[in-house]
């Protein structure tokens, strides 16, 4: 789970830890529930006092106690699947065949295979608690000639299927709405109520999900479910019980008991499986305050700046740029700590390491939402490609032309980029659906053109993050493409470009092997044959809503990032004593104000929704799906929070005249 060794210690003490208080607390919910589950099945309303005696003398039971241990093994098995398959940053697939591929994976086949034989268990176990007529797989009954034999309990094979029906189903309907992400409450809640708040929305979307789940189940059942008893019948040498109906005709579904034992069973299952999930949620996201520094020196790598700093796991990172939000609003101390100044030295390694990670990953989206709005602006394919690695000559008047960044090349963000961060088509494996290919047989020679030599620009142009965007309204339509481009092209060449003018090299042209020549030309014939195929372009068709939610699927981070800088800049106005914020504010301004004409035009796409959607309350949570709306306004909030309080004193601060010209219309709160 962690890349460093050091890291280990915060799954020792912390992620264990709380994984094993949400199972326990399962475990210790599980009696009520199952309670509640026998009073329901049974349910009697001609006869309440044989109903509840014989609820309660059924709970005491040797049956209950063995159904008792099966559930608690059940509920650890479950717990122990959420803590290895949670994710704090979603998986959005961006094409249908890209959700085909999560679904097909060996590791959630694996997921679906045991939540499969969990259900079973589960159904087992509600099968000998419901009554005498779920209890055993096979029944004596009556041949036609009168003789007795033993037959196939249909009753109790129906409930055994659905239960394996519904594990399967939950265990995909999980990768489909993301049921392993665990979303951070924007809320700082107690544990109880955040667990007393959630549980009604729980029992009512695990009874509808069960609704839903059953009458699947028996129009596959109706239609197939002659195949599984016919196998279990040959098996076991069972014989069909010729006087009851069989469950797949219409006699059999009109049995209301069945249906309501079935449903009932069902909302439990889930109900269970869902508490564990919900505890799970809880625990992990809670609250966890970091040491601004250590007296101990074994003890520096717990401390905020370096758990910011360091290459751990994701949910150890959001933790703490968590309690850096939290910190920069409550805590005057911690604050003190962030900005003192490091004995002996009276260097600022606190702030230093804090502030920089922060515009770290404010210019790491900045790089992504630049690097998507050329792509989209280009139809998909902003730059060229080639089999080959070849140079630039200069024009013919003697200068030479700066050589255009290739958008595929995968790179990593720098700790501080806010100087001129914007020269190369920079992109993360968040955008690498929008990567351009220009070797796709769905490109036009016209957007071919743009992929040649650019034009000199100034340098104020060239610093631009919008200088290579193309914003002419008459754009191509873009057609549908199959592959990302390959980066395999520029692995044996370097581009190196130079604004000064120098005598235009001969050209020289790496050509390709006829090998590889030969395997292009091929795969030129199986890209054009497939885009020929309207169910290819289906699966391979990329879904614009789901490519701009995966810019913003970490954006949470990015949010606890704004606010923590903006608190700790406004708070340095009062209690910096050593000045040692106002070295960084153009740095801060700069990198917001970037980020914030980022947004902004990636919301001025035609794909991208500028309104939240409200969306249905269920396990699977879709909080992903509002984060850029959440980022949008915490990024204006936070510039707001600086300029207000800062007001005329940001007319020293240095930035551009662009920079300083959007600045002031938060100054007049024109924003």
């Amino acid at each position: 789970m962690f890349s460093a060794e050091r890291g280990c210690w915060f799954v020792r003490k912390v992620i264990c830890w709380r994984a094993a208080a949400s199972i326990v607390w399962a475990v210790l919910l599980l009696p009520p529930v199952t309670a509640v589950f026998v009073f329901l099945s049974r349910f009697s309303l001609l006869h309440p006092i044989h109903w509840i005696s014989e609820c309660l003398s059924l709970l005491t039971s040797a049956n209950a106690m063995l159904s008792f241990i099966l559930l608690c093994g059940v509920v650890v098995v479950v717990g122990f699947f959420n803590l290895e398959y949670y994710t704090v940053i979603p998986s959005i697939a961006c094409s249908k065949i890209a959700l085909l591929g999560q679904l097909l994976h060996p590791r959630q086949f694996f997921h679906s295979l045991v939540h499969c034989a969990l259900g079973v268990i589960v159904a087992w176990c509600c099968a000998i608690t419901i009554g005498p007529r779920y209890w055993t797989l096979s029944s004596l009954c009556t041949s036609d000639d009168g003789s007795p034999q033993m037959c196939l309990n249909e009753y109790h094979f129906v409930l055994l299927l659905s239960g394996a029906f519904i594990g399967y189903s939950h265990s995909l309907l999980g990768v489909i709405h993301n049921m392993n992400y665990v979303s951070f409450h924007p809320v700082q809640q107690y544990k109880y109520l955040r667990f007393k708040g959630a549980l009604p929305s729980v029992v009512k979307y695990s009874a509808t999900r069960a609704f839903y789940a059953i009458r699947n189940y028996l129009v596959v059942y109706f239609f197939l479910g002659y195949i599984p008893r016919s196998w279990i019948c040959n098996t076991l040498n069972l014989q069909l019980n010729s006087s009851l109906y069989p469950v797949d005709t219409i006699g059999g579904l009109l049995d209301l008991s069945l249906l309501y034992h079935l449903w009932i069973s069902g909302t439990f299952l889930l109900l269970t499986w869902y508490i564990t999930v919900l505890l799970f949620r809880i625990f992990l996201t809670e609250v966890y305050s970091f040491p601004v520094q250590s007296l101990f020196v074994e003890n520096t790598h717990q401390c905020l700046p370096k758990v910011l700093t360091a290459k751990h796991s994701m949910v150890l990172k959001f933790l703490a740029l968590q309690d850096l939000a939290l910190l920069s609003q409550h805590s005057l101390s911690q604050r003190l700590e962030v900005f003192s100044l490091s004995q002996p030295g009276g260097h600022p390694h606190n702030w230093n390491a804090i502030s920089g990670e922060c515009l770290s990953l404010l210019a790491d989206l900045t790089h992504r939402l630049v690097a998507h709005h050329d792509t989209v602006a280009t139809n998909g394919r902003a730059k060229t490609q080639s089999t080959g690695c070849d140079k630039r000559s200069s024009s013919s008047d003697g200068s030479e032309h700066l050589l255009t960044p290739r958008p595929s090349v995968l790179l990593r963000t720098p700790a501080l980029g806010l100087s001129h961060p914007f020269l190369g088509g920079l992109q993360s494996p968040v955008t690498a659906p929008f990567t351009p290919d220009f070797d796709s047989p769905f490109s036009s020679p016209a957007v071919r053109r743009l992929a040649g030599p650019a034009s000199p620009a100034n340098a104020a142009e060239l610093l631009s993050p919008w200088s290579n965007t193309l914003q002419s309204p008459h754009v191509m339509r873009r057609g549908p493409k199959l592959w990302s481009a390959s980066t395999e092209s520029q692995s044996n060449c370097s581009l190196v470009s130079s604004p000064a003018s120098l005598p235009s090299p001969a050209p020289a042209v790496c050509k390709p092997s006829l090998l590889a020549q030969f395997l292009h030309n091929r795969k030129e014939q199986v890209k054009r044959f497939l885009s020929k195929r309207v169910l290819i372009m289906y699966l391979f068709n990329k879904l614009p809503e789901a490519s701009s939610q995966a810019l913003f699927a970490d954006s949470q981070s990015h949010i606890w990032a704004l606010e923590g800088l903006s608190h700790l800049v406004a708070a340095s106005f009062s209690e910096d004593q050593f000045g040692v914020v106002q070295t960084t504010l153009p740095s801060i301004l700069s990198s917001m104000l970037l980020l914030q004409e980022a947004v902004d035009r990636h919301f001025k796409l035609p794909h991208a929704s500028s309104k939240a959607v409200r969306w249905h309350c269920s396990m699977g949570d879709s909080s992903y799906k509002t984060l850029r709306f959440a980022l949008r306004a915490t990024l204006k909030t936070s510039i707001y929070r600086i300029s207000s309080t800062f007001r005329e004193h940001l007319n020293s601060v240095k930035l551009s005249a662009e920079h300083r010209k959007r600045l002031q219309h938060f100054l007049d709160y024109k924003e």
